[in-house]
């Protein structure tokens, strides 16, 4: 038996056309001919049972044979907002598990302690799009450019409940997992954003002005984590406490 074969298409229900760099891999390394079987995914909770009808070195085209519609499996949106490291390999890393795992959103933030002020988002959105096709989720996850921490703050319009992970003990700080768990919240499926600091962590002052715009203060446990540790971690709480 075949294994099944899956292809990223936006608007794939109104395509006839696997994209580009789709087209290549399904005709000269999958060698996909006339009559062979696909499945695409258009990110937003689609999947679409395909026949491949004309195979060249460059395109590839097919036709729809079933169309089915993914559920979801967690409640509410997962927002997870983070200071990218210097080292983007890592921060590539996370974002390629956070997708595995699933999660709906990420945003990167320039803080007072960042060590990297610029990424590009258009390679952290490939990485992400393959581990959409690698775990086979209904939704890719919306990557967004990176912003001032304090302008991601003020417009940050997540209605649900917005946390800020740091690691001040003067500031009291909830345990994060117990804190998404135990409320209404957890059942009514409100959104979750998440922020995680550079590896210096946030600073105080920007806790406190979190703090007033409606974050509340968490931690994620005693040990002290790396930033692509922290992310993980906080998005994989988020899966468990909001699992369908």
């Amino acid at each position: 038996m075949k294994e099944a074969r899956y292809f990223y298409v936006p608007n794939a229900a109104v395509e006839t056309a696997l994209p580009a760099e789709e087209a290549v891999h399904a005709t000269r390394v999958l060698r996909l001919k006339e009559g062979d079987e696909l499945f695409l995914m258009d990110g937003e909770g689609y999947f679409y049972q395909a026949e491949v009808t004309l195979a060249t070195a460059k395109k590839c085209l097919y036709a729809i044979r079933q169309t089915l519609k993914q559920e979801t499996c967690w409640r509410g949106k997962i927002h997870l907002a983070i200071a990218p490291t210097k080292d983007m390999g890592r921060m590539e890393w996370m974002a390629e598990k956070a997708t595995e795992i699933g999660f709906d959103e990420i945003s990167f933030l320039d803080c007072k302690f960042s060590e990297r002020k610029t990424l590009r988002t258009d390679r952290i959105e490939k990485i992400i799009i393959s581990a959409v096709k690698q775990s086979r989720k209904g939704w890719k996850p919306t990557v967004n450019e990176m912003s001032p921490f304090h302008y991601f703050i003020e417009n940050c319009s997540n209605q649900g409940r917005k946390y800020i992970c740091h690691c001040y003990p003067e500031i009291a700080r909830a345990d994060f997992f117990t804190a998404i768990s135990n409320d209404e919240s957890s059942l009514s499926g409100d959104d979750i954003t998440v922020l995680v600091g550079p590896e210096g962590d946030f600073s105080i002052d920007e806790v406190r002005y979190a703090l007033a715009h409606g974050f509340e203060s968490v931690t994620l446990g005693n040990s002290r984590l790396r930033t692509e540790t922290a992310g993980l971690s906080a998005v994989m709480m988020s899966q468990l406490a909001r699992r369908v």
